[in-house]
């Protein structure tokens, strides 16, 4: 009797290493596969970004509150200004108007970070979504007699694509003279000042806050926090921000314009500056 329970436990000691063996192979194999193949374990930094983006409720709520105070600002500055005088409204498009969610997406799916020519291939579909709030408000400016110039750092070769977009989609001023492409540099200062030779620019709006002055280009010392604070007065009153948490030129200052840093090195570069302080 002896003999049958000692070998029983000799049987399950046998059995459960040779399980414990088989499940530990198993993990090591589906790390090693994430590691070369899983292209999210180099783009983890933008996953939650892009989730929140794309399923939260706030993120909506945060564009109808902008565009729903854009109409308040819109209507109060009408109301002070002579009928005669020529006014616009100046939006920049994506992340601001249009919704680019798929090609970030891609870019987590893929493993294939941004490029020219992958970004070209989604902006030649000319299938973007509009945001929320972004087709009313625009529409209800043209209502009100204000035109809508979209600058967008889009390049000019992306013209017709960008215009098939937004016309597709029903927004108004669709056309050659309101769409207005990055051309030569990114910067958008001359084309906003091209558009108040003869307008009077009564909103600016955007998800960057290049879109709004070149004051906020420079960010080299402290985030453009300061710019930010002498100008605190015109957000909500002429700056409408919209939020992206994705990209833009905060995530430039803090790696020092550095362009160099891989997909992998971004993440990890980021949650290094990240301190608690306590």
């Amino acid at each position: 009797m002896k003999k049958i329970i000692y070998l029983s436990i000799v049987i399950c000691l046998l059995f459960f290493s040779c399980e414990r063996h088989e499940v530990k192979d198993h993990n090591s194999e589906k790390k090693d596969s994430v590691i070369v193949a899983d292209p999210v374990s180099n783009y983890q930094h933008l996953v939650a970004a892009i989730a929140w983006y794309s399923r939260s409720g706030e993120m909506r709520a945060c564009y109808y509150q902008a565009f729903n105070l854009a109409k308040m600002q819109l209507d109060s500055k009408l109301a002070k200004m002579p009928k005669n005088k020529k006014k616009a409204v100046v939006a920049d498009i994506d992340e601001t108007l249009l919704n680019n969610i798929p090609f970030e997406i891609k870019c987590v799916e893929t493993g294939r970070g941004y490029s020219k020519e992958i970004w070209e291939q989604w902006t030649s579909l000319s299938k973007a979504l509009a945001l929320p709030g972004a087709l009313e408000f625009c529409n209800y400016a043209k209502k009100k007699g204000v035109e809508v110039f979209y600058i967008t750092n889009r390049r000019i070769n992306e013209l017709a694509v960008t215009k098939k977009n937004l016309d597709s989609l029903k927004f108004p001023y669709a056309d050659d003279a309101h769409l207005i492409c990055r051309t030569d540099e990114n910067s958008k200062e001359k084309r906003r000042n091209t558009v108040a030779k003869d307008y009077e620019i009564l909103l600016l709006i955007g998800d960057n806050l290049a879109d709004f002055s070149d004051v906020f280009e420079k960010r080299d010392t402290d985030f453009g926090f300061s710019a930010v604070d002498q100008n605190k007065e015109k957000f909500g009153e002429k700056f409408i921000i919209l939020p992206n948490p994705m990209y833009g030129d905060w995530e430039m200052a803090i790696y020092g314009k550095n362009k160099k840093f891989t997909d992998a090195e971004k993440g990890k570069y980021l949650k290094e500056e990240l301190k608690s302080g306590y």
